[in-house]
C-alpha cells in the first residue's frame, strides 16, 4: 500500500512537471503617499455620501442626476455588458459539469445478402451519452475564476461609468447656473450702459461733453450687447448637452437654486491608502489582474493530461414492437486520458504571451492607482487655490467699486471726463464676471473632488 501511494505521488509530481514554465511577476513599485499635498480647512475623514449630489441642496440638480443615471445611453450599454459577462460566467462554469446528450436514430436499410438477394432491415435505437472531465489540475476552475473576475471588472466599469455620468451632469448643471448668472449680470449691465450712452449723447448734443465721450459710451454699450447672444448660445448648447446626457432630446433644462445660493458641501478626503477601496476604476484594474492570472494558470496547464469519463447507454431492437416492450439494453463506460506529446512549444509560447499580458495588466493597475492619487491631490489643490483666488477677487471688486464711486463723483462735479467713469465701470464689471466664474469653478471643483474620491462607491 505504501509503495502504491508513493508511486501515485511520484506520478502526480512527474505530470505536474509537464506544465509550461511561467515567468515570475514583476515586483511592485507602488508606494502610497502618507498624506495629500493639499488639505482643505475643516476636511473630515468620514465616508463619502453615496448620493453626494444631494449635498448641494438643489432639487433640480438631484432630479437631473437621477434621470441621467436611469436613462443615459452609455450607462445602459455598460449595464448590458454586465449582463452579458454574467451569462458568460455560467457558460464557463458549465465546463465543470457533466454533458449529457440524448440521440434517437431509427434506421431502415436495404442491402444485398450473400446470395445476391436484396433484403430490408429496420433498426430502432435510442441512446444517451454522458461525459465529464475530471478537473484534476484545476484548469477548468481557473477558467471559471477568470470569467468571474472579468464579470466583476465589468460591474466595476459600469459603476465607474455611473459615477462619471453623475459628475458630468452635476458639473454641466453648475456651469449652466454660472452662465445664467453671467447672462443676468450682463443684461443688467447692458441697461446701465444704454442709459449711460443716452446721457452721453444728450450731453454732447447740448455741448456739455465731447463727441469722443459719447462715442466711447456707445462703444461700451455695443461691447456689452455683443456678449448677450454669446452667453445665450452657450446656455442653449449647455442645455442640449445636459438633455442628451439624461437620455432625452435637445431641449430646455429646469432650474433650481440660483448660483449665489449654491454652496459646495464638504468632501471627506481621507488617507491616500483608503482611496484604493473607494474608486471603481481601481477595482476594475484589480479584477483584470485577477482574471489574467487565472487565465495564465489555465494556459500553463494545457500540457497536463486531461481525464474524461464517458458513459453511453441505450436500447436497440430490429422490431418496433420489441423495441417498445422489451428492447435490448446496451451500454459502454470509458475512461480516457489524453495528453499532448509534441506541439512545437505552442503551449509554452502561449503561456509566455499570457504572462506578458499579466505584466501589462499589473503595470496598468499601478498606473490607475497613481493616476487616482494625482487626480485627488490636484482636485484638493484646485479648491484651495480657487478659494484663495476668490479672496483676492473680493478685494479687487471692492477696490473697483470704490474707484467707480470716486470717478462718478468727480464726473458729476466736473473734475473729470466721462471716460474716467466708463473705465471704472468696465473694471467693476470684469471683477463681477470674475466673481461669478470663480464661484462656478469652485462648485465644479467640488464635484470633481467627489468623482476622484469615488463618489461613495465601496468595493463589494
Amino acid at each position: 500500500m505504501m509503495r502504491r501511494e508513493a508511486s501515485a505521488l511520484a506520478l502526480a509530481g512527474l505530470l505536474a512537471g509537464c506544465a509550461a514554465t511561467v515567468a515570475p511577476p514583476p515586483a511592485s513599485t507602488l508606494q502610497p503617499p502618507p498624506a495629500w499635498r493639499s488639505a482643505l480647512e475643516g476636511q473630515g475623514n468620514g465616508p463619502v455620501a453615496r448620493e453626494w449630489w444631494q449635498g448641494f441642496g438643489d432639487p433640480a440638480l438631484t432630479a437631473l442626476v437621477a434621470k441621467a443615471l436611469e436613462n443615459n445611453g452609455d450607462l445602459r450599454i455598460a449595464r448590458a455588458r454586465v449582463v452579458q459577462y454574467r451569462a458568460l460566467v455560467g457558460v464557463t462554469a458549465a465546463g465543470q459539469k457533466a454533458n449529457v446528450i440524448v440521440d434517437s436514430a431509427p434506421t431502415r436499410t436495404r442491402q444485398l445478402a450473400y446470395n445476391g438477394v436484396p433484403y430490408v432491415t429496420n433498426v430502432y435505437q435510442a441512446e444517451f451519452q454522458a461525459s465529464y472531465e475530471v478537473d484534476v489540475w484545476g484548469r477548468l476552475a481557473a477558467l471559471t475564476d477568470a470569467a468571474t473576475a472579468t464579470y466583476q471588472s465589468e460591474q466595476a466599469n459600469a459603476d465607474a461609468a455611473a459615477l462619471s455620468i453623475a459628475a458630468t451632469v452635476a458639473s454641466g448643471y453648475l456651469n449652466l447656473r454660472g452662465l445664467d448668472a453671467q447672462l443676468a449680470l450682463t443684461e443688467a449691465t447692458l441697461k446701465l450702459r444704454e442709459e449711460s450712452a443716452r446721457l452721453a449723447k444728450k450731453q454732447f448734443e447740448v455741448g456739455y461733453s465731447s463727441r469722443l465721450e459719447w462715442l466711447q459710451a456707445q462703444a461700451e454699450y455695443q461691447t456689452t450687447a455683443e456678449q448677450v447672444p454669446q452667453l445665450k448660445r452657450s446656455i442653449f448648447e449647455q442645455e442640449n448637452a445636459l438633455s442628451i446626457l439624461t437620455g432625452g432630446n435637445p431641449g430646455p433644462i429646469a432650474r433650481g437654486i440660483e448660483l449665489a445660493q449654491l454652496e459646495p458641501p464638504s468632501v471627506p478626503a481621507g488617507l491616500p491608502s483608503e482611496l484604493l477601496r473607494r474608486r471603481p476604476d481601481i477595482a476594475r484594474a484589480e479584477y483584470n489582474l485577477i482574471a489574467i492570472n487565472a487565465n495564465l494558470q489555465a494556459t500553463r496547464d494545457q500540457l497536463l493530461p486531461s481525464f474524461k469519463l464517458t458513459a453511453v447507454g441505450g436500447v436497440q431492437n430490429l422490431k418496433w414492437h420489441d423495441f417498445v416492450n422489451a428492447p435490448t439494453a446496451l451500454w459502454r463506460l470509458t475512461g480516457a486520458v489524453a495528453a499532448p506529446v509534441f506541439e512545437g512549444d505552442r503551449v509554452q509560447y502561449q503561456t509566455d504571451a499570457v504572462a506578458a499580458q499579466r505584466d501589462q495588466t499589473f503595470y496598468a493597475y499601478e498606473n490607475a492607482v497613481r493616476t487616482a492619487f494625482a487626480e485627488t491631490d490636484n482636485s484638493l489643490g484646485a479648491i484651495v487655490r480657487l478659494k484663495e483666488q476668490a479672496i483676492q477677487n473680493d478685494a479687487r471688486r471692492a477696490t473697483a467699486a470704490e474707484t467707480l464711486r470716486i470717478a462718478h463723483n468727480r464726473y458729476n462735479n466736473g473734475y473729470a471726463s466721462y471716460l474716467e467713469e466708463l473705465d471704472a465701470q468696465r473694471t467693476l464689471y470684469n471683477a463681477d464676471v470674475g466673481r461669478l466664474q470663480l464661484k462656478t469653478r469652485i462648485l465644479v471643483a467640488s464635484v470633481d473632488l467627489y468623482r476622484v474620491m469615488g463618489g461613495g462607491w465601496t468595493k463589494p
